[in-house]
């Protein structure tokens, strides 16, 4: 693999191997010739895209981490495509390459709010349509920002800001036991 690697090298930041796994570092807008490569070349014939899932590291920049599994059955070989990038820079989408793409493309924009060019039907998958953020981002608060109940005496399901009240409290951290 890291052979064939090297006929790509202008796409591929850098490579590692770990234990029977390549792991190819690229620029996002590398992505789709580094698939289509990978897919049509013979001895890589990589046919299926495993998952595709999001890191978010605030404290870096670019923040977000994409990362696709892909695997090869004739070579019987693993690989993980990973890509760095930002709350503004999109990403190409690989529906057209890999159809299985569009599904997971659709939950890390959920999850993450990293977008996808080109996307076929780029929507919530996971959260409700009104939902507000993106709730694996690490500054998301946990708590969200509304509470949804239904009310028995309106008959309907209302959305309503969440107030947290937090009264005083004093631990005694003494334990009991002890004497």
């Amino acid at each position: 693999m890291q052979k064939l690697l090297k006929q790509v090298p202008a796409w591929i930041l850098f490579t590692v191997k770990q234990k029977e796994e390549t792991i190819i570092y690229v620029h996002p807008k590398n992505i789709k010739k580094l698939f289509i490569f990978l897919k049509d070349h013979m001895n890589c014939r990589v046919h299926m895209l495993i998952d595709i899932c999001g890191a978010d590291y605030p404290y870096r920049s670019p923040r977000f981490e994409v990362v696709y599994q892909l695997l090869s059955i004739d070579f019987n070989q693993r690989i993980s495509i990973k890509l760095w990038t930002d709350e503004m820079t999109p990403i190409e989408s690989v529906t057209d390459i890999f159809s299985s793409a569009g599904w997971f493309e659709r939950e890390v924009w959920d999850m993450y709010g990293i977008h996808f060019l080109n996307h076929p039907d780029l929507r919530r998958i996971l959260t409700d349509y009104g939902f507000e953020g993106h709730p694996m981002r690490k500054d998301f608060p946990l708590t969200g920002y509304s509470e949804v109940r239904y009310d028995d005496t309106q008959k309907r399901v209302i959305t309503e800001p969440i107030e947290l009240n937090q009264e005083f409290r004093y631990f005694d951290f003494a334990s009991p036991w002890r004497k």
